[in-house]
């Protein structure tokens, strides 16, 4: 099972405005035509309950949404990119380009991780009454792009902990349908395996999570990769082996229960209950005994100790009974990662609006120069061609109604010096 894949993420750019005018015989006077270009598509992820790990990624490293179409005459707008859609598993989180953090637990359940780029204004858009013949457009932007690591965690209710070889696959077949590879040597399985119990008026999903070692939080072992899967989990039912054949029963507790502490994640908190499992191992008449120790050792701490043999079957009714009694209500429904807020798709009309002096800061630099910086006024000129003199009288216009030129005064500007903004670097006669 893959339970991690990075993966690039690219929004489709938006399509660019047209520069047209209406030209048909007998209409003297047409007027500008061009029409807008299309937004670029965004990439989805969208969980599939088909899906069962992130394998299917470890091969496709790139996913790009589909360009915007660019805007013709006539008033025609070009058409909307088509979305990127990645299907994943339920379970499965990731942090968006922007920073959100998402969590898809649900069929269907779908998040914008990467948006697609703004589609520009056609010239039509920029007629007024004193400029009624607008020779530019506006160009589309670009959609969000980085690098984003998606991580999978078993949507389980009760994890299955426990140090390798103490019985956790063999007790999952017994309490459920599920088939877990067992052999008599550690670290047989491989990858969480999941198994339901159906009780009278609800079910729990159970989840054998491979064998913890001392370390394992640092990356030891096979837990580490693992140990994650257990954060979603509301209930533990710890294994302990009865009768190693080397080690202590009591000190392989400690190790495994020491382990969830080191990984940071709440674990240790969860609701626990014990189960000494190969009870068929020992004594009869010394099991009880054994389980009195525990209970007396562990106390109010943990939700309850039981003994159980999986191999003849005693104590699984009562141990079914419990987990089923003892496991908390805790739909997964609108989990969301670390308490971030959840990504939520964007508006079909994105507003780009520079916010005052509280949006932009002006600077001179070294070469007597002055540079404007912040992503709305950035935005502006990204979007129209500086080279067409048209274009860029509309953005100095622009400029001096968001207040850039008074705080570019402020900061000891005089007409004809040079401006820099973003890549962009111009003469400004205002």
């Amino acid at each position: 099972m893959y339970d991690k894949a990075k993966i690039w993420v690219e929004g489709g750019p938006g399509g660019n405005g047209c520069v047209s005018f209406r030209r048909e015989a007998h209409v003297p006077r047409g007027g500008p035509d061009g029409g807008d270009g299309g937004h670029g598509g965004d990439v989805v992820l969208v969980c599939d309950l088909s899906k069962r790990d992130l394998g299917a990624l470890k091969g496709s490293k790139h996913f790009r949404g589909q360009r915007g179409s660019h805007g013709e005459g006539s008033n025609r707008h070009g058409a909307r990119g088509e979305e990127r859609v990645i299907l994943v598993p339920a379970g499965t989180q990731a942090t968006t380009v922007d920073g959100s953090a998402i969590d898809l637990v649900e069929p269907g359940q779908r998040a914008v991780v990467a948006q697609g780029g703004r589609g520009g204004h056609g010239n039509k858009r920029f007629a007024t009454s004193t400029r009624q013949a607008p020779r530019f457009a506006e160009n589309g932007t670009k959609g969000e792009a980085d690098w984003i690591e998606l991580r999978l965690k078993l949507l389980a209710d009760v994890g299955l902990v426990g140090l390798p070889n103490a019985g956790k696959s063999s007790l999952l077949g017994r309490l459920t349908r599920a088939a877990p590879k067992v052999a008599d040597y550690p670290f047989t399985t491989l990858s969480p395996v999941l198994g339901t119990i159906e009780g009278e008026d609800r079910q729990a999903v159970v989840a054998d999570i491979p064998g913890l070692i001392e370390g394992a939080a640092e990356g030891a072992g096979l837990g580490h990769e693992f140990l994650a899967h257990v954060e979603r989990c509301s209930m533990l039912v710890h294994l302990v082996d009865m009768a190693p054949m080397e080690g202590d029963p009591v000190a392989d507790y400690e190790t495994v229960r020491a382990e969830l502490s080191a990984h940071g994640a709440g674990l240790e908190r969860l609701p626990e209950l014990v189960v000494l499992t190969k009870r068929d191992l020992i004594e009869a008449e010394r099991v009880e005994a054994v389980r009195a120790e525990w209970v007396e050792r562990l106390g109010e701490s943990v939700l309850g100790v039981l003994a159980v043999s999986s191999a003849t079957g005693e104590g699984l009714e009562d141990l079914r009974g419990r987990i089923l009694t003892e496991l908390p209500e805790s739909p997964l429904s609108g989990v969301v990662a670390d308490g971030a807020p959840a990504a939520e798709f964007e508006a079909e009309h994105r507003v780009y609006r520079p916010a005052g002096e509280g949006g932009y800061w002006v600077e001179q630099e070294e070469d007597g120069a002055f540079r404007v910086a912040g992503r709305g006024v950035e935005l502006l000129f990204e979007r129209h061609d500086t080279r067409n003199e048209e274009a860029l009288a509309y953005l100095e216009q622009r400029l001096v109604e968001i207040g850039v030129v008074s705080a570019l005064a402020k900061a000891g500007f005089r007409a004809g010096d040079d401006v820099r903004v973003g890549e962009h670097e111009f003469e400004l006669h205002v």
